[in-house]
């Protein structure tokens, strides 16, 4: 091996960061499908096949967060919409896979079953091309970042910020909430898509496919956080920590704030539309309910819970939370919400830096 290329190697695998990489891999690609496919089922090693669909939603939940967390914690953008966001990525990725399902409806025909029972002949103009699989991936980023482009130019171009843009955020998911849940839009009204067969032609149903899912998901999470790492250590993550801390003072600097949190608001909500389209496949169900407020208030507790401006805190937020949240609507379904509530006044009370800046005291004190 070439000597220029040892420095940078050694670097590479002495530094802690890549290190827990390659264990994240090690372990969401090779030791849990082992667990999951090979080992018999009545071992203790043996991982469910519950235990890998509850881990594949909370590894999409955790991109939302971290995406959540690059607009919130870096950049001082509070969202209650991104539930939007995320639900328009699983509803592109539902059209392709109700194209998948052919012939195998209720109704045998081409068309969904709920197009069949509302009477539709054709698809609308809207589902052109979803048949292909390149194409509704292109819609996943497309939809949510278009959107949010448009949205945030007008926003940000008019200096609303604050309480002010969480209202709107909060606003504009609730519309179109209300729009999805329509019969006559094309997405199923409120039973949206279910029911899916295949993906790329293959049985989605079969344990090999959830785990292919599964570890997908892992690979892209670790994806995202590298990426959001490599954000926030640059000139440009400086730039959003800076508006986050003193926008005005950015101003005066020479520096464009719209641009900055433009770019940075985009690049979330794609984010999220990638972290849709990956659950939609293993949850087996995309409908409105995605986009209900309470779900963009989720998000944000996800972040608040594990701490703000730290990009691991988010993931071990939404890890924390939706594994609660699984456990309280299982055995105390009536009281989930008083517990979601008391958690929020919680962390915002006595965790002002979330779980991440509690570790952050205590491993301060104890050295």
């Amino acid at each position: 091996m070439s000597t220029q290329y040892q420095p940078f190697l050694l670097r590479m695998l002495g530094n802690s960061r890549w290190t827990g990489y390659a264990i994240s891999v090690i372990f969401l690609c090779i030791l849990i499908p082992v667990l999951n496919l090979v080992v018999p089922e009545g071992s203790l090693l043996h991982v469910s096949n519950y235990t890998v669909s509850i881990g594949g939603k909370i590894l999409c939940y955790a991109m939302v967060a971290l995406a959540m967390d690059l607009i919130w914690g870096y950049t001082g953008i509070l969202s209650l919409g991104h539930g939007l966001f995320f639900a328009l990525g699983g509803y592109a990725c539902g059209m392709y896979l109700m194209r998948q399902v052919g012939v195998d409806g209720v109704y045998h025909s081409n068309l969904p079953d709920f197009m069949v029972f509302l009477d539709w002949k054709t698809y609308p103009w809207y589902w052109t091309g979803t048949e292909h699989f390149l194409v509704a991936m292109l819609l996943v980023v497309a939809v949510p970042g278009i959107l949010a482009f448009v949205f945030g130019w007008f926003a940000f171009r008019s200096r609303i910020k604050g309480v002010y843009f969480s209202i709107i955020t909060q606003a504009l998911t609730y519309a179109f909430m209300l729009f999805f849940f329509r019969n006559e839009t094309g997405f199923g009204g409120n039973n949206g898509f279910t029911d899916f067969k295949r993906l790329l032609g293959i049985p989605i149903a079969t344990p090999e496919m959830r785990m292919f899912l599964f570890a997908l998901s892992g690979l892209t999470l670790l994806l995202m956080l590298w990426m959001s790492r490599c954000i926030v250590d640059s000139k440009f993550g400086r730039v959003l920590t800076a508006i986050r801390d003193a926008e005005s003072r950015v101003m005066f600097s020479g520096y464009n704030p719209l641009h900055y949190k433009l770019a940075i608001w985009t690049l979330s909500a794609m984010m999220c539309g990638v972290a849709g389209a990956l659950y939609v496949p293993q949850v087996g169900i995309i409908n409105p309910g995605e986009m209900s407020t309470a779900n963009s208030i989720e998000i944000a507790i996800w972040v608040a819970v594990g701490g703000r401006g730290t990009l691991i805190g988010p993931l071990l937020g939404a890890a924390f939370v939706t594994g609660m949240k699984s456990w309280f609507t299982a055995t105390f379904p009536e009281y989930w919400l008083y517990f979601l509530g008391l958690l929020f006044i919680v962390a915002t009370l006595y965790l002002p830096d979330g779980v991440m800046g509690l570790a952050k005291k205590l491993k301060g004190k104890l050295l």
